[in-house]
């Protein structure tokens, strides 16, 4: 588990067994759990400048780690949650659920608005206006969407544009997405929990509907 706090930024290459990441982020035992742009994966042999990990086929084909590990791109890294860290932004399993396209950058007075689609637009359910979201493995919130959640945009502060790779990034370029954790439980228990004849629909889910089950 994560936070989607970037805490170093290393190099990207693809080796013939998964990928190496070049990086200074500290130390590592083998075994640990580092996030690579958003994609969680174990270390599986520690380098004098970085690790190795094992990437499955699986992985390559819903993330961007193949065309990034191609071209030796600078991906954002973060070591594993531990229970006493504190959670400075959210819950975050290092599981992409899909992909999405940078559609807008613009430089605004204190913060940069970055516009994103989701290449799958059903994933665009879990999207609302101050939910958080995780771009290439950084903790973001949304600042506004479309009604569909499809496509969405996020301020981002200084800070967190200077210290992980969006600052590298432009407009058509890939990028790895995660929902919220909170949005995929919820419905999963809203639509999972009963019989198959009598799971709601998206139509069926009103103020009503929530208020008989106890959800009100």
């Amino acid at each position: 588990m994560f936070t989607g706090l970037v805490q170093a930024i290393g190099r990207l290459e693809r080796c013939p067994a998964g990928v190496r990441v070049r990086t200074d982020l500290g130390p590592l035992a083998l075994g640990d759990s580092v996030a690579v742009d958003g994609v969680c994966l174990t270390v599986a042999e520690l380098l004098a400048d970085g690790f190795r990990a094992d990437v499955s086929e699986e992985t390559l084909a819903r993330s961007t780690l193949a065309q990034g590990a191609a071209s030796g791109s600078w991906v954002n890294l973060e070591p594993a949650l531990r229970l006493v860290d504190r959670l400075g932004g959210h819950l975050v399993s290092g599981h992409v659920d899909g992909l999405g396209v940078i559609t807008a950058i613009q430089r605004e007075p204190g913060s940069w608005r970055l516009e994103v689609a989701w290449e799958d637009p059903a994933y665009g359910r879990y999207v609302c206006e101050k939910a958080s979201v995780a771009v290439d493995g950084i903790s973001l919130t949304v600042a506004g969407c479309q009604a569909d959640g499809g496509r969405f945009w996020i301020a981002v502060i200084p800070t967190t544009w200077t210290g992980t790779t969006l600052q590298g990034r432009r407009v058509g370029e890939r990028v790895n997405l995660e929902a919220d954790l909170l949005a995929k439980y919820t419905e999963r228990l809203l639509r999972g929990g009963a019989a198959p004849a009598a799971r709601p629909t998206e139509e069926s889910i009103s103020p009503a509907w929530l208020a008989e089950r106890g959800w009100g």
